[in-house]
């Protein structure tokens, strides 16, 4: 697996934080990019994310919104969503997907909440699960 995509509703909050932990993490060999679901594409990150982001030493301030794409889920060699609804969502719309497609937060077979326009409380949570998982999938990705 050397091309992973990040997927959450607005890739503002969830997805970019996912797309750099993992970039930083996998280093060299691998690309890794976010979009969302329901993107309103170039938006800057939410002001919370980008706080809570820089508060754990992690730069997603220049990142853009972008809206999946065909050419993108055919691009990715493994699809990580934050939510059991989005695979179920991905999955109804490409069954082509199946065996690509898995939850951030697999391993613990939990969601990862959106914490769009909710207390910064909430983007903390998002911040410590996607940071949590994040070494088990770049344990994935380079065994794979």
């Amino acid at each position: 697996m050397k091309n992973i995509l990040v997927l959450c509703t607005g890739n503002i909050c969830r997805s970019p934080t996912g797309e750099y932990l993992l970039r930083n993490a996998l280093g060299e060999g691998y690309t890794v990019m976010s979009a969302g679901l329901n993107a309103v594409v170039d938006s800057g990150p939410d002001a919370m994310a980008v706080k809570v982001a820089l508060d754990h030493g992690l730069d997603i301030s220049l990142h853009k919104a972008r809206q999946v794409n065909m050419d993108m889920l055919k691009w990715a060699d493994l699809v990580l969503v934050m939510e059991a609804n989005q695979k179920v969502e991905l999955l109804r719309k490409y069954p082509w997907l199946d065996g690509k497609v898995f939850r951030y937060g697999a391993v613990a077979d939990v969601d990862i909440p959106d914490p769009y326009r909710r207390p910064e409380s909430a983007f903390i949570m998002a911040w410590k699960f996607i940071s949590k998982f994040t070494p088990y999938w770049v344990s994935k990705i380079q065994q794979s």
